[in-house]
């Protein structure tokens, strides 16, 4: 996912009403962007003035024309926080064969349903997919007085929706098909992804059920820069 031009540097004020921000520009202006980010952002948005990345989307119409990104987090690494990047992210590495894993790519779906869920992605065919994939953003990582070990966890508040995915994930396993909860780690300091129990403890207890259920699971650590998203290796998990 190449940014041309590449993302605006600028400096964070605060994250307020969830989805907006008021930053810097580098010209001393001061403007409202959009924040798509329904977490807490826990050790991503600091407290005080940090740099950020924010792209334009060029619609002079819409009421925030500008999107926060990426934020620069404790000891000097990035995370992205627009947790609409992921779904793209990953579809972009599947289709261009980075996780052979997968087996056959072909037919890479978006929002997919199955039952009364729908998930981020499936391949197959649309109406009788073989692979249900379900895309997290990782950003979760040591806070500025932490040691920074390079785990960064998910989730950052309690998801009951994270767990109900979980839940439908393990039923398209006893149903015979593939089910895949893929941590999208995009935080440049990641060295591996854990489940935050201390937020969610019941959500770490699901994903471990899950996995012993035959559910797998992926996580990779994502390049954040300014010019370039894009899915770099894979990452151990910490369970």
């Amino acid at each position: 996912m190449k940014f041309d031009p590449p993302l605006e540097t600028v400096t964070l004020l605060r994250r307020y009403k969830r989805f907006m921000a008021d930053v810097v520009r580098a010209d001393g202006s001061e403007i409202t962007v959009h924040c798509p980010n329904t977490g807490s952002m826990k050790n991503c948005v600091l407290g005080g003035p940090q740099q950020a990345l924010i792209s334009d989307s060029g619609n002079p119409k819409r009421k925030y024309r500008h999107t926060l990104e990426a934020l620069q987090v404790a000891h000097g690494h990035w995370a992205g926080v627009n947790t609409a990047r992921p779904n793209a992210l990953v579809e972009e590495a599947v289709r261009a064969g980075q996780f052979p894993m997968l087996g056959s790519t072909s037919g890479v779906e978006r929002e997919v349903k199955y039952g009364d869920s729908r998930f981020d992605l499936a391949l197959g065919e649309r109406a009788d997919p073989h692979t249900f994939i379900e895309v997290k953003n990782v950003t979760l990582g040591p806070g500025p007085d932490d040691k920074d070990d390079g785990v960064i966890a998910f989730p950052d508040s309690v998801t009951e929706r994270g767990q109900k995915h979980l839940q439908t994930l393990m039923d398209v396993v006893a149903s015979g098909k593939r089910a895949v909860l893929f941590f999208c780690v995009q935080h440049s300091g990641a060295t591996a992804a854990r489940p935050a129990d201390e937020i969610d403890a019941r959500y770490g207890q699901l994903l471990r059920e899950a996995i012993e259920n035959g559910v797998e699971v992926l996580a990779w650590k994502s390049e954040v820069s300014a010019q370039c998203f894009r899915l770099k290796e894979p990452l151990p998990l910490d369970l």
